[in-house]
């Protein structure tokens, strides 16, 4: 069984050819110059490496390799995409194509045009099924009640906004919606809301889009966001259940404790 891994940033294609190989399968890297680490190198059976922009040269390797499933994973920057492209022929063709420029689109079209030439794009999620959030309570505190409330309303912005597809997350603060994520990130929209909020405690919402597709674009939290948290004076957290991707959860959790920051696992609507 051979898969290729098309790698964006951050510790999730790592631990994607981890568990890939884990499971049996021979793992072909496909590293995004601009984002992948270059650790993804020592996990593969082979790496190539590509700009943003050469979807050609992605179908030819992913031929070249014989590759008929594929995995994309790890971020690519929403600014990146549409500020640093620079397309090759075969994604102007596609882009022309497109109605609408967001990234569901884009890397919709991307998947459309990759089965096309025989290339099935599997979740993201598919070798990392334990990494999913659980429903309920995750970190070791539970939330207050003025945390508990602040989701509940948080949940309301965030997921007409990831209708949308604006962004995924939002920022609350004893009832009020401080900061919204849009092309910035998460973390930059974190920070941003710690600018508003007189130093009180925030509430970060972070929700996974209407029919989200776990091909691509899977909320993630990792240690990282909990650094992000404690900077910014951010004391809860509620993702979905299911459809969030847990990273480095020992680490997670011990960072949550540390900063006093409770996580919860909210079931989505559609999933109920």
């Amino acid at each position: 069984m051979k898969c290729g891994l098309i790698a964006g940033s951050g510790r999730f294609p790592l631990l994607v050819a981890e568990a890939a190989r884990g499971a049996g399968w021979e793992v072909v890297g496909i590293g995004i110059k601009e984002e992948a680490d270059p650790a993804i190198e020592g996990l593969v059976s082979r790496c190539y490496w590509i700009s943003l922009g050469e979807l050609g040269r992605l179908i030819e390797i992913l031929k070249q390799e014989g590759v008929r499933q594929a995995v994309m994973a790890g971020q690519v920057k929403h600014k990146q995409i549409f500020s640093s492209i620079q397309p090759d022929w075969r994604l102007v063709k596609l882009l022309l194509g497109l109605r609408s420029k967001n990234t569901d689109a884009l890397i919709g079209a991307v998947a459309r045009v990759l089965a096309e030439e025989g290339v099935e794009l599997l979740d993201s999620t598919a070798f990392l099924q334990p990494l999913l959030a659980p429903e309920g309570r995750i970190s070791a505190r539970q939330m207050d009640e003025r945390e508990t409330a602040d989701v509940a309303y948080g949940h309301q912005v965030a997921r007409r906004l990831a209708a949308f597809d604006i962004g995924q997350s939002v920022v609350v603060c004893e009832g009020a919606c401080v900061a919204v994520e849009a092309m910035e990130g998460t973390d930059a929209a974190i920070l941003r809301a710690a600018q508003f909020s007189n130093g009180k405690p925030l509430t970060v919402v972070k929700v996974s889009k209407p029919g989200q597709d776990m091909r691509f674009d899977v909320p993630v939290i990792g240690p990282g966001t909990m650094e992000t948290m404690e900077k910014a004076g951010a004391t809860a957290l509620a993702v979905d259940a299911g459809r969030t991707l847990l990273l480095d959860r020992e680490e997670l959790l011990r960072r949550a404790e540390r900063a006093g920051v409770a996580i919860a696992g909210y079931r989505a609507p559609e999933a109920a």
